[in-house]
Parts: C-alpha cells; structure tokens; sequence
C-alpha cells in the first residue's frame, strides 16, 4: 500500500513537473513569434510612417483635383494620375479577374488531368515572371500593333501579372472548402456546376476576395508595365486609344526631378496611392460581407433545391 501511494506521488511530481516544462515552452514559443511579428511589421511601419510623413504636406484639393503643373514650379496636381489609376485598375480586374477565378474553378473541380496539370504549371510559371517582362510583351502584341500607346495595352499588362494570382488563391480557397458540401449537393440530386458555383464558391468567397485584393494590390503599384502601355500624360483620361497617367508613373517622374517641390509632391503622391489601395479593399470586403451568408441564404430560400 506504502508502495502504491509513493508511486503515486511520484506520477504527480513527474506530471507537474511536464506540465510546467510545456507552459514554460509553450511561453517561449508565444514570445519568439511575437518577436518575430514585430520584426516583420516594423519596415512596414517605418515605411507608412515615412510616407506620411513626407507626403501629409503635400495634400490638398488642388494636389488632388488639378492637372500637372510645369517641372519645378510646385504647382499643378496629381488629378489625372489618380483618375488613370483608378480606370487602369478597374479594366485590368474587368480582364483578370475572370480569367484566373474560372481558372482556378478549373483547376480545383476538374483539376485531375493531364490538361490541369499543364494549366497550373505554366500558372505558376506566369506568376513568377518579372512585371518588365509582361510590359514588353504587351508592347510588341498591342502598342506595336496599333502602332500607339494605349489604356487597352496597360490594362491587358496589368491583367497578365492579376490572374495567376487570382487563379492561384481561387483554387487554394475552393479546396478548403469541406468535402462534405460536394456531397450534401450531390445526395440533393444537384449537377456538378450547380454544387460548384451555388455552394462550394459560396463557402470559399471570402478566400477567393482576399486573392483578388491581393492581385489588385500587386498591380495597383506596377509601373514598368505602365511605362511600356500607357507611358503617361498630363491630361485626364480622354479616350481608350491614347495615353494616360497613372499614380505609379507618377511618382516615378516626380521621384528623378532635383527639384525639393517635385520631391514634396512625390511623396503626396504615394501617400495617395497607398490610400487609394486601401479604400479598394475596405469598399470590396465591406460590400460583400461575410463570405458565407450565401448559403445560408440559399438554404432559407430553397434555392439549392429548385434546379
């Protein structure tokens, strides 16, 4: 009897012992990587602080309603460049976007052929191409062609480098999706394209919009591609078949003039563009909401039953 309650003690020494050795990792572990997060997040910071620091100044209605002004002057604004990017961005993702979600469709539930296998591999290779590379690409297919510059040549360049990105994340988020919803679609008697565009995308939304934001993100400040397409203008936006500005090309011209003045509106101009990025995501997480109510809406409906 001794024998059993000294064992006993023992386990429960042994057992505290383990139990304090775990916590005390277990905090370790929790500091490194909060060490490590705040090792990642201050270049960010110092950067947006950096920005807004140098560009607050710069900021106002004229800066953002009024046409260039002539170099060094200080005067004039940067009206047509955050028109031109807004227009840039919105074709690119009327073009990408549609592009890389089917994709990713594809490659997710159709995915298990020799087809697919071609398709994300040369996917994945697109997505590592350097952006100059796609800008010259879509030079000698468009610009050449034409024989101008054009809106049409940037938003297929920025297109090139937004649908591998879209197309990737599409697939990852619709094969989180639980297998389960495939089959409670299939016992309901649903076609595959019914489960797939009714159920499975409305389960992965929100993964598939966080893709997107991220491509537009990516292209909202590309400028070699813009350089080879749009080359930039001073004006605003007058037709699809000339050039136009945009906040990218901005900066980089604002950025090689010696000018102090020129310099000041460089980095309002940035300030700008990282606030116009930022209104972007906002305004499409807050319109679509909560990436499943879809289905819940569907369910309460009958909507999943009615084909």
């Amino acid at each position: 009897m001794t024998t059993t309650n000294e064992k006993r003690q023992e386990y429960r020494a042994l057992f505290k012992n383990n139990v304090k050795k775990r916590l005390l990792v277990d905090k370790i572990v929790h500091i490194i990587i909060f060490a490590f997060v705040i090792i990642a997040i201050i270049p960010l910071g110092s950067i947006l602080v950096e920005v807004f620091k140098n560009g607050i100044t710069a900021i106002s209605y004229e800066f953002l309603t009024a046409t260039p002004g002539s170099i060094g002057s200080g005067e004039g604004g940067i009206g047509p460049a955050i028109q031109g990017t807004l227009i840039i961005i919105g074709l690119a993702s009327l073009i990408g976007v549609p592009i890389g979600v089917m994709s990713g469709i594809f490659l997710s539930e159709y995915g298990d052929n020799r087809l697919a296998r071609n398709v994300r591999f040369f996917n994945d290779v697109f997505m590592e191409f350097p952006s100059i590379v796609l800008g010259i690409f879509a030079f000698l297919v468009i610009v050449l062609i034409l024989g101008h510059f054009s809106v049409w040549a940037g938003a297929f360049a920025l297109a090139l480098i937004m649908f591998p990105i879209v197309a990737r994340t599409t697939e990852e988020s619709l094969k989180m999706v639980p297998v389960t919803y495939r089959e409670a679609g299939t016992a309901l008697g649903l076609k595959k394209w019914v489960i797939t565009f009714r159920i499975v995308i409305s389960a992965a939304k929100g993964g598939m919009i966080t893709g997107i934001l991220l491509a537009v993100s990516r292209i909202g400040g590309e400028t070699a591609p813009l350089i080879m397409t749009i080359l930039g203008s001073s004006q605003f936006f007058s037709s699809m078949d000339v050039p136009m500005d945009a906040l990218p090309l901005r900066i980089w011209r604002l950025s090689l003039l010696p000018y102090e003045s020129s310099q000041l509106q460089g980095w309002g101009a940035a300030l700008v563009l990282i606030f116009v990025i930022i209104g972007i995501n906002l305004a499409v997480r807050y319109y679509f909401g909560n990436g499943n109510g879809m289905i819940r809406k569907l369910i309460k409906q009958g909507g999943l039953v009615k084909k």
